[in-house]
């Protein structure tokens, strides 16, 4: 099983979807990792040789940020938004969607379930 930057890729996948497993690399950036280290973007992860998963690894942490390092990043970035207190901060801060999305009805994702509140009882009938 290749390791690289901390995450066990599957087995039994190609090299193309299985580099998607690790944080901050999707389909786009696996298959142009996979021509820069000269590796079939369609070889089985299972297939690969030990001086391909070396220059695949070599190549991932020379040029990209990936995994804890982007997490932290990320993360950062959304902590400065909410220190200076700029409109997509208020959104983070409240939980509430960020970009522009309607929440009148919806954004229950992000809201999370509904809180019932008390309200009219219904009729009853004598």
């Amino acid at each position: 099983m290749a390791r690289i930057a901390g995450v066990d890729l599957p087995r039994n996948k190609q090299i193309g979807i299985a580099l998607t497993y690790i944080y901050g690399i999707g389909r786009t950036r696996a298959v142009e990792i996979c021509g820069k280290a000269e590796v079939d973007s369609i070889t089985k992860t299972d297939h690969l040789g030990e001086g391909e998963v070396i220059r695949l690894r070599e190549i991932i942490e020379r040029e990209y940020q990936v995994e804890g390092d982007l997490r932290r990043q990320v993360s950062q970035n959304i902590k400065l938004l909410m220190d200076i207190g700029c409109y997509r901060g208020l959104r983070h801060r409240r939980g509430l969607p960020v970009r522009g999305q309607r929440t009148h009805t919806n954004a229950r994702g992000r809201k999370g379930p509904r809180k019932t509140v008390a309200g009219k009882k219904s009729p009853t009938k004598k």
